[in-house]
């Protein structure tokens, strides 16, 4: 039984139980709730408050599209700075190949003209060395003359010596200087 009283009050305690009687009168909630609600709408709109919140969205919507414009400004000049650096490091990508090129063919025109010049180099060294080995092979022919010559004078000499006397040694100084006026005058 408890259980059915403690179930009926609450019942008696809701929102819908609580409007009782005649809607047009100050003791009806729901009449209350209405006029409030009306008076508040005209407070709203005797301030001008929809106005005013339609004039706050259209100056953040103005504000939202020159964002929007300033945004897209910003994008084309982005753009167009990027389009500028791409087209500059291509330019310095082609100057990089040309110079990397340039040094190519200039390493291999010094490697030519090194290679020239070692030729021209190796070439004056082996004629100097063959100057050096033809002017050895003269000295030394002269030397063997020159040897071959004392030697022939020396042997001359001590034949000479053997074979000759006092008088035939004087006939032939005599005969010697003889030749030799005869080659002056």
């Amino acid at each position: 039984m408890k259980k059915l009283v403690l179930s009926l009050s609450l019942m008696a305690a809701t929102p819908a139980m609580a409007a009782s009687g005649p809607f047009f009168s100050l003791h009806n909630t729901n009449f209350v709730v209405a006029i409030a609600f009306l008076i508040f709408v005209g407070i709203l709109l005797k301030f001008k408050v929809p106005a005013k919140l339609g004039g706050m969205l259209d100056a953040r919507a103005a504000q939202i599209k020159a964002e929007l414009d300033e945004a897209k400004a910003l994008r084309e000049e982005a753009r167009v700075l990027l389009s500028s650096y791409e087209k500059k490091q291509k330019e310095v990508q082609e100057q990089s190949e040309r110079i990397v090129a340039a040094a190519k063919e200039e390493a291999l025109a010094a490697a030519k003209q090194a290679k020239e010049d070692l030729t021209a180099s190796i070439a004056r060294r082996l004629a100097a060395a063959e100057d050096q080995i033809a002017s050895a092979e003269k000295s030394a022919i002269r030397e063997v003359r020159e040897q071959a010559v004392q030697v022939a004078v020396a042997a001359a000499g001590s034949i000479l010596a053997k074979q000759s006397s006092a008088a035939s040694a004087a006939a032939s100084i005599d005969d010697a200087i003889g030749q030799v006026e005869a080659k002056f005058h």
